[in-house]
């Protein structure tokens, strides 16, 4: 499970930082990996070579936007639905991390990283493709004020 702190404006210009929630079940992860033929990851390398960022780019925010959810105050529950996310994708939060993900060399890989098993991302560590370096865009974060910190719980 990822922790973030995503500090970014709200619509009326104030200034504001959440704490938000992301995490892949192993069975979510099952799932992906036979959606796509050749797997999940394969499937994202072949975007990464192509250079098709539209296609990345939708990788990036289905990733997110699976991921989103909310931890109950016990911490024995995890609760993602359609209605958390599509709320979720309203915010200037989700814009923050978004363009952080998309912009930022590295940040895609750790985001992603962060949201699978503990068990999963030693392994996803250690081999880690490099999503972000790939992009033409990465110049965008250096000029925005991007401010999100991660904790991986």
């Amino acid at each position: 499970m990822l922790k973030r702190q995503i500090t970014f404006e709200d619509f009326n210009g104030d200034k504001c930082t959440e704490t938000h929630y992301f995490n892949l079940s192993k069975a979510e992860l099952v799932e992906m990996e036979v959606i796509y033929k050749e797997g999940f990851e394969v499937h994202v390398q072949r975007i990464i070579e192509s250079k098709d960022n539209a296609a990345l780019i939708k990788e990036f925010k289905d990733i997110i936007l699976m991921s989103y959810g909310e931890k109950s105050a016990d911490g024995k529950k995890f609760v993602k639905n359609d209605e958390l996310r599509e709320a979720f994708s309203q915010t200037a939060a989700y814009q923050e991390l978004f363009i952080e993900l998309a912009t930022k060399d590295g940040a895609a890989d750790d985001f992603i990283i962060g949201v699978v098993p503990k068990e999963l991302s030693q392994q996803m560590d250690q081999d880690k493709p490099n999503l972000a370096a790939k992009k033409s865009t990465a110049e965008i974060a250096a000029e925005q004020n991007i401010q999100t910190t991660g904790e991986i719980l």
